[in-house]
């Protein structure tokens, strides 16, 4: 019985060891339909280092069910009382050293997945002091405004995008609110930090070159590829979320990110592939939330210079997208039809 036992033990284990070798040989890099776990396939760096940990944190979960369902089946197949038997199968309870080990292997799992976690989470928020684009977020219900604050590639192209008269403009006007005074002369600032209850001029940013979206025109926002690219994020109005479902990351998008305590700056080292990706608002932020979307579109850096200076040109973002042999609109998604009023119960019987 015990030699029977044992080789089905062994053949077990070799099925599960055949099973976990198969994953990771058909794996490689990591990244094929299978092996992602219903993750989409990511276009930055900091996208692969977290499906590489998603990946297996995946699998060494699979790993520890095979081997608890295998103890537990094993358990009841080989160690249930038998009928005939007046005997309970032998009892491993205050078995002290075998109660360390299971209580003391959770522990070390976890410190283990602990670890990997803080060093991608890390790698993710790491920044440089200058990267090649500094892109500007502006979230406002429900769409989006995009500015490009400063380009400096090393090979000499170089762009201040920074608009210095709206955003002097909109420091003064906080300034003047903030030294209001009662008729009897004392002051009276505003009641948040000294600001005004909705207060969205001081901290938004304001630049040469912008795209902004509305009802009926989905924002593209126009990247190179290979390039260093910082966000800068903040909300008009509530909290949005800034998410492209390719860069694996979503970052909460908050209205005076100072005053919140919000870190509202990340970067990606590079875009690996040219491509139209979809970006969503991830966090709900009223009536029309779902239809508040926009497209990144990855260019190469020759075609994204020429795009810049179109724009600096005068061309809408349709236009300089066509010059450069770009679709005018949006491929990866489509405007809603943000009017209420068609589709009420009135109209409805009426038709």
């Amino acid at each position: 019985m015990k030699g029977r036992q044992g080789r089905i033990l062994r053949r077990a284990g070799l099925a599960v060891s055949l099973g976990i070798t198969a994953l990771l040989v058909s794996g490689c890099s990591i990244d094929n339909v299978w092996l992602r776990f219903g993750w989409p396939s990511g276009v930055t760096p900091q996208a692969t280092r977290m499906r590489e940990l998603w990946t297996w944190s995946v699998i060494a979960a699979l790993a520890m069910g095979v081997l608890v369902w295998g103890l537990t089946f094993w358990t009841i197949a080989f160690h249930r009382k038998k009928a005939d038997s007046p005997e309970f199968p032998r009892q491993t309870g205050y078995n002290v050293p075998l109660e360390l080990t299971y209580t003391a292997i959770p522990f070390i799992i976890i410190a283990v997945l602990f670890y990997f976690t803080v060093v991608v989470q890390n790698y993710v928020h790491e920044k440089v002091s200058n990267p090649d684009v500094t892109v500007d977020v502006t979230a406002f219900q429900w769409n989006w405004k995009f500015g490009y604050r400063n380009v400096d590639f090393k090979d000499g192209y170089k762009f201040n995008g920074i608009d210095s008269t709206r955003e002097a403009l909109s420091q003064e006007q906080l300034e003047a609110y903030q030294e209001r005074r009662t008729t009897d002369g004392h002051p009276q600032p505003g009641p948040v930090h000294g600001k005004p209850e909705n207060d969205i001029l001081s901290y938004l940013h304001y630049d040469k070159v912008e795209t902004i979206g509305s009802s009926s025109e989905i924002p593209v926002l126009v990247l190179p590829t290979g390039k260093v690219i910082e966000f800068q994020l903040a909300a008009a109005d509530v909290i949005h979320a800034f998410w492209v479902p390719e860069f694996l990351f979503k970052r909460d998008v908050m209205p005076n990110p100072k005053e919140n305590n919000s870190d509202n700056v990340f970067q990606i080292t590079k875009i690996e592939k040219e491509g139209a990706f979809v970006g969503r608002c991830a966090e709900m932020c009223g009536t029309f939330h779902s239809m508040m979307n926009f497209e990144v579109r990855a260019v190469t850096p020759e075609k994204f210079t020429k795009y810049l200076d179109a724009r600096q040109a005068g061309k809408t973002n349709a236009e300089a997208l066509e010059s450069i042999g770009e679709s005018p609109v949006a491929t990866s998604t489509a405007p809603f039809n943000t009017k209420r009023d068609i589709k009420s119960a009135a109209s409805a019987e009426s038709k």
